[in-house]
């Protein structure tokens, strides 16, 4: 007699298990939201039993917190690994979003899945949610300072305003991306590079036009 789908786990070593149940609950989440997923349904596509994934995470609750801590963890890592490549300011900023989009190109859903409305305020699931907020927001103030140092900015509620205008630009570029799955990683990263190159360009073009000439300045 062939054994059920959803038997259980012989054969399965529990790590691989483990994985596999989080990718198949991540795309769920990511998809359909927290509210609207039940661990049946996340059972049914990994093939096992509600009861095997009630084992390995409690609840439905401690699987979507599994899921948010493992894509938390795979953005940050990204953003911590450009913050420590060498590049600063405005070029730091696009090898951010370009790496962003990189690790995200194939698995767009984790990023609505750390967007996702309709999930919990408090618990496991918001506390991980805080935590690795907290931990970008870290890097996005380290990147700002030494932008804003590099101009002999200090004052510290221009440096708050600026890290919350910077997230704003991330969220606003990966929630356009996310909106539009023709785009890939690399069409995103030189749109991104584009529009900033544009951007600083009419600055510096601005600028230009309202410094005066030194020989206009001479008496």
């Amino acid at each position: 007699m062939a054994p059920r789908p959803n038997a259980g786990t012989k054969g399965v070593p529990r790590a691989d298990r483990e994985q596999e149940i989080l990718r198949v609950a991540s795309v769920a989440f990511g998809t359909d939201g927290f509210a609207a997923t039940g661990v049946a349904d996340v059972a049914r596509a990994a093939g096992i039993s509600k009861a095997l994934v009630y084992s390995y995470f409690g609840s439905k609750e401690g699987l979507h917190a599994a899921c948010l801590a493992e894509a938390g963890g795979l953005l940050a890592a990204e953003i911590e690994r450009v913050a420590r490549d060498g590049s600063a300011g405005v070029e730091r900023g696009v090898r951010t979003l370009a790496a962003m989009f990189a690790v995200l190109d194939d698995r767009r859903h984790l990023w609505r899945l750390l967007r996702d409305p309709s999930a919990a305020v408090d618990g496991p699931a918001a506390e991980v949610v805080a935590r690795y907020a907290a931990r970008i927001e870290a890097l996005a103030r380290e990147g700002v300072l030494e932008l804003l140092g590099d101009a002999g900015i200090t004052d510290e509620l221009d440096v708050s305003a600026m890290v919350r205008t910077w997230l704003g630009i991330v969220d606003s570029f990966m929630d356009w991306w996310v909106a539009h799955p023709d785009q890939d990683a690399g069409e995103m990263t030189r749109r991104v590079a584009r529009l900033v190159t544009a951007l600083a360009a009419d600055h510096t073009r601005r600028l230009a036009a309202r410094t005066p000439r030194r020989e206009d300045a001479a008496p």
